[in-house]
Parts: structure tokens; C-alpha cells; sequence
């Protein structure tokens, strides 16, 4: 007879391939469009985040897939597997959910607060949105496992905070990463929270 099997009694290995196969499908839509962009000349870039612009709604949804270079893609495909690979370690839906806060609320504080005339264009929004989120973790959480996995990150990854910083780097999108990493915040927040919730009705039972 049939059955369902939830993530947590799925073996090591058949997690880890699971991940593996959804950061794969992440990359490969990323590189398609990226590859189609370059072939159009870069004509979708204009469906990036153009602030304070009707249009430019359009790219709190469209923006992360878009990438300024070949470059730019694989600097943060690397930072995609990394942290978006940790973000997977208790459940993949973790993984879905925070990506999906972190590119609305990059999207947003891009829109509200980004240069006149700017495009805002990439995937850093979510990454940094992983980033919040794995540290988040471990504040809000405070397991010895969030925090060993917080501390490990924060020695790792560390030095991308600095882009949050307004420190004039060109080409360089600060809103994204800062409002990025308050959604994966928020999300580690809300997280926890439920997670509580839960805990504290199977207490009860």
C-alpha cells in the first residue's frame, strides 16, 4: 500500500539528491534565461526593478531571474548552492519560502528606495535573503544547531554583509542585498514563531 513519506523520514542521501535536483532546477531556469537574454542583446533587462516606475513593478518578479553578465550569473550561482543549499538543511520548503519573502521585499525596497533611472537586475536579493535567514536562525532559534550553523556562516559568508552598505561600489545593488536579508530575517522570525506554535500544541496533546 502507498504512502506519503515527510521530509524527515527520508534517508540522507534521498534528501540530499531531492536538494540537489531543486537547486539544479533553480540554476538551470536562471542560465536559460540569462542565455536567451544574451541572445536577445539584452533586451529583457528592462523588465529588472526600475524604481519608483509603473513598469518597473514588473521586476520585483521578473528581476531575480535576470543577470547583468555571465559573470554576474555564476557569482551567484555559487552563492545560490551555498547558502541556499543550507537554507534546505532542516526541510526544503524552508528553501521556497524564504526565497520567495526575500525577492518580494528586495523587489519592494528596491522599487521605494533605489536610484532614479536605475535597473535593478539579479538573484543577490534572494541570496542575501538566505543569508538573513541562516543567521536569523540562530537568533531566533537559538538550537545548537542554528547556532553552529549561524557562526559557520556568518565565518564563511561574513564579508557579504558589507554589501548592505551605501559605500558607492558601481554596479552594485544595496537595496537588494539590505532589504533582501531583512525578508530572510523576517522570514527566520516567522518561522520560528510558527515552529513554536507547534511545539507548544504538542505539548498540550
Amino acid at each position: 500500500m502507498a504512502g506519503l513519506v515527510s521530509e524527515s523520514e527520508r534517508s540522507l542521501p534521498a534528501t540530499l539528491a531531492s536538494n540537489a535536483r531543486a537547486l539544479g532546477g533553480v540554476t538551470t531556469v536562471l542560465w536559460s534565461v540569462q542565455l536567451l537574454n544574451a541572445l536577445l542583446g539584452h533586451g529583457l533587462d528592462q523588465l529588472g526593478v526600475v524604481p519608483r516606475t509603473g513598469s518597473g513593478l514588473v521586476g520585483i518578479l521578473a528581476g531575480p531571474f535576470l543577470h547583468a553578465s555571465f559573470a554576474h550569473l555564476a557569482m551567484n550561482t555559487v552563492a545560490l548552492w551555498f547558502l541556499g543549499g543550507l537554507t534546505m538543511t532542516r526541510r526544503q520548503l524552508d528553501f521556497w519560502v524564504v526565497g520567495g519573502i526575500a525577492a518580494i521585499t528586495a523587489g519592494l525596497g528596491t522599487w521605494l528606495f533605489g536610484g532614479a533611472g536605475t535597473v535593478h537586475l539579479g538573484a543577490s536579493g534572494v541570496i542575501f535573503g538566505y543569508l538573513g535567514f541562516l543567521l536569523g536562525r540562530g537568533v531566533f532559534e537559538r538550537t545548537a544547531f542554528t547556532l553552529a550553523l549561524a557562526l559557520g556562516v556568518l565565518w564563511f559568508a561574513g564579508s557579504m554583509l558589507l554589501g548592505m552598505l551605501p559605500i558607492g561600489n558601481p554596479g552594485v545593488s544595496w537595496q537588494a542585498h539590505l532589504f533582501g536579508f531583512a525578508g530572510g530575517v523576517l522570514a527566520a522570525r516567522t518561522l520560528a514563531v510558527a515552529r513554536s506554535g507547534r511545539a507548544r500544541i504538542g505539548l498540550r496533546r
